[in-house]
């Protein structure tokens, strides 16, 4: 196995309600290395998107230590996660999260004006991406011209933009139909497969769990089952 890119380390989130605290994640260890395609799965409540949020360096752990690529997340400033969302993470959410107003293009682009790329590069690396994803005829279509599948192509390919090791899928089928959802898995696929990202996807379906290589099982805010999958959907 390749280098570790991902290792928590007793890692801990407690929420406080004023009232309560609520545990969501309690000691986790985990280790993932350079370009693994995993599932994390569990029930609402088990503390798989609480892990996401963290690992995608939105959310600070309670306790426990964060290391990726080698560096303690938990020692870094706001503006340095920041710096690392954009360079190092690309996010892909099941609502979508594209700007309604705005073209598949200038959505494309949009990770690319943060990380200050001049505007004829992020142009046409924002056409190619959407050409990579099959929506190279649909780059100045706006969002609600889209069909929700085709709207998750884009939000692959902004999730591409600024090249990130890293892709981090929150229910990226939730919203999509079997065979849309095939689709974006294959993408997912060809990503880890062919372009060497690792891709993480967090999702409640044991079917589209089976596309990846190794399936993380949560359950009250532990790791319950850590397995490598016999069988892998075609690239």
């Amino acid at each position: 196995m390749t280098d570790e890119i991902i290792k928590i380390e007793e890692l801990t989130k407690v929420y406080d309600t004023g009232e309560i605290q609520v545990a969501a994640l309690k000691s986790i260890d985990l280790t993932i290395h350079k370009g693994e395609f995993i599932a994390i799965m569990g029930a609402s409540g088990s503390g798989k998107s609480t892990l996401m949020n963290i690992l995608g360096c939105l959310d600070r752990p309670t306790e426990g230590h964060y290391y990726l690529e080698g560096d303690d997340v938990m020692e870094k400033s706001d503006n340095e996660l920041s710096a690392i969302r954009n360079k190092k993470i690309g996010f892909v959410f099941q609502s979508f999260n594209l700007i309604s107003r705005t073209s598949s293009l200038k959505n494309v682009e949009l990770p690319m004006v943060y990380g200050k790329i001049g505007a004829e590069e992020r142009r046409e690396r924002a056409l190619e991406l959407l050409k990579n994803v099959g929506l190279g005829d649909r780059a100045h279509h706006m969002p609600n011209e889209l069909s929700g599948g085709q709207k998750q192509r884009v939000a692959i390919a902004r999730a591409l933009a600024n090249n990130p090791p890293i892709i981090l899928a929150d229910e990226p089928t939730g919203n999509l139909d079997s065979q849309s959802s095939g689709e974006i898995m294959d993408i997912f696929c060809n990503l880890n497969r062919q372009k060497g990202n690792t891709v993480i996807i967090v999702t409640h379906e044991r079917d589209i769990a089976e596309f990846t290589d190794r399936i993380i099982t949560f359950r009250d805010g532990r790791i319950v089952k850590d397995e490598i999958t016999k069988e892998v959907a075609p690239c």
